[in-house]
């Protein structure tokens, strides 16, 4: 009987053992994708055992990281297909179709656009209180033309839904729909009261030396930026914040200097994200030090963005 029960206790455990493992990969594959190591997500990807409909959305989320939009779409769509109920399958998906629709021809654009409208609709309707879909939205309607669904009336009714549970993004939203009619003044105190509403504003300062940098508002976007460095030192969360100062500086071809400390002190922090992936601010750091008349320190950070995506096209195409 012992032997009986110690065969059944086996069995149980090495049919058991590949769903844990599988889902083990599936946390080591999405710790990965933060950490900006796009080569090795993939590898434990392909090695897993985990759900489909989850390994399809993180694998969508790493080639996106790598902007390959067209493999990064049929990944999501394999997600949403297989779970078709999933909010942030279909979030994902509508972020996919969104980038190609951006590089499409005319004819693709309007296809594909109607197709992201569609995704993110249904990623709001799935889950109300989903703040990234109604965030992602928003912005649809605020930047796509009517003959696709967008309209800024239409951001508004999202920015009302926003601001019952999420005051931050519906101030942001609002900021963007203001600025959109050309009013610039309650656009700016939009992306004011959403410095406010956070409890860490770091993200939020970036926000608003964005819009400055729109309207070429120099010294007010650089005393913005220093603000939102200021922030992100206090939360080591918002590390996020400096990888967009240094993008807003990159914008407009400004301090390239500040611009590559604000990617240094991303790089060094604690909080790295799929948001911001390693190995594209690696590359930036690497056109910046160029830039700066390091080539030496231009060539370790291509090298470094290479060693995590071997495939990332704007690294391999640096000069080095």
């Amino acid at each position: 009987m012992r032997v009986f029960l110690a065969v059944v206790l086996a069995a149980a455990t090495a049919m058991a053992a590949p769903a844990q493992d599988g889902k083990g990969q599936l946390a080591q594959a999405n710790a990965a994708l933060q950490a900006g190591q796009a080569d090795k997500a993939l590898a434990l990807l392909a090695q897993s055992g985990a759900a489909p409909a989850e390994a399809h959305n993180l694998k969508c989320r790493v080639l996106y990281t790598l902007e390959q939009w067209d493999r990064a779409a049929d990944e999501c769509e394999q997600a949403v297909k297989l779970d078709p109920q999933n909010s942030e399958y279909h979030m994902w998906l509508g972020r996919a179709l969104g980038e190609k629709a951006s590089r499409a021809s005319f004819l693709s654009a309007y296809s594909l656009g109607k197709r992201v409208r569609g995704e993110f609709e249904e990623a709001a309707r799935l889950n109300p209180r989903n703040a990234e879909a109604l965030a992602d939205l928003g912005e649809f309607y605020h930047d796509a033309p009517s003959v696709v669904g967008g309209g800024l009336d239409k951001a508004e009714s999202v920015a009302a839904q926003l601001a019952k549970f999420d005051q931050v993004r519906a101030h942001e939203l609002r900021g963007r729909i203001a600025e959109a009619r050309k009013d610039y003044a309650t656009a700016e105190q939009q992306f004011k009261q959403a410095i406010g509403a956070s409890p860490q504003p770091a993200f939020e300062w970036m926000t608003l030396a964005s819009f400055y940098r729109r309207r070429e508002r120099w010294t007010d976007m650089e005393s913005a930026l220093r603000s939102g460095e200021n922030a992100a030192q206090h939360d080591k969360k918002s590390g996020v914040a400096l990888y967009n100062g240094a993008s807003v500086l990159r914008a407009c071809h400004r301090d390239p200097e500040l611009a590559a400390k604000l990617l240094e002190q991303y790089l060094a922090g604690p909080r790295l994200t799929e948001e911001a992936p390693a190995f594209v601010a690696h590359t930036r750091l690497a056109v910046l030090k160029a830039q700066l008349g390091d080539p030496a320190a231009a060539s370790r950070e291509r090298a470094a963005a290479l060693a995590l995506a071997h495939d990332y096209k704007p690294a391999q195409e640096l000069k080095h």
